[in-house]
């Protein structure tokens, strides 16, 4: 694959909670720049983000981020709250505690709340892969399924681990037709980001493969 075909399905991400608009402002730039999937930022810069690309860009969000334990209606809030700013994608957190307690209905009734919110947008949920059991992978590869969301997605970035190839080959094996996977965390160079859309991934969340195509072009 190309640097171009990787590109235009990376999440360029920035989510660090020192971000200052200048900086959000600037991935902005580098992914309209490098045409990326979307651009992944706070909610808080959500409203000045989407004013500032229209509709150049794709603005995602993250929701009940990054530990996943808010309540659900808080989630849903938030969702909406996102959604009314301008977000085109959502990313949510699942409630980590309710699936080691083997909540099922929990989760499963969080995620297509949410999915209900966001209607045709795109709802992606984070499982924190780095957390889980294979058992509780393959688990949440069913829910996410039954859910309707649109992806499954492996990692925070903020949590232990990243993305592993072990992980995106698992889900593949086990979501449904209608699920996509987005491989997030720790992904670090082209060839990476290569071997994990091989995989089945078909959404990238990182920031630095913009970086490195940037770098290389100067």
């Amino acid at each position: 694959m190309t640097h171009s075909e990787i590109l235009s399905k990376v999440d360029h991400t920035l989510l660090s909670q020192t971000a200052v608009w200048e900086e959000i402002k600037a991935i902005c730039d580098d992914a309209v720049r490098y045409h990326t999937a979307s651009v992944c930022i706070p909610p808080a810069f959500v409203k000045k983000a989407k004013e500032y690309t229209g509709d150049s860009m794709a603005v995602c969000t993250v929701i009940g981020f990054p530990n996943g334990s808010h309540t659900m209606e808080t989630k849903i809030f938030e969702t909406k709250d996102a959604l009314e700013n301008g977000a085109d994608e959502i990313d949510m957190v699942i409630h980590i505690g309710a699936l080691k307690e083997k909540n099922y209905d929990y989760i499963l009734k969080e995620m297509s709340e949410l999915k209900k919110a966001c209607g045709s947008k795109i709802l992606k949920v984070i499982i924190e892969t780095c957390l889980l059991t294979e058992e509780e992978k393959i688990k949440m590869c069913e829910l996410v399924t039954r859910s309707g969301a649109d992806f499954i997605k492996t990692s925070t970035g903020f949590s232990t681990a990243g993305a592993t190839f072990e992980d995106i080959a698992l889900f593949a094996a086990h979501v449904g037709p209608d699920v996509r996977i987005k491989a997030a965390g720790g992904i670090s160079s082209f060839e990476d980001g290569e071997k994990f859309i091989s995989l089945g991934a078909s959404r990238l969340g990182t920031s630095r493969l913009v970086k490195i195509e940037k770098s290389s072009a100067s």
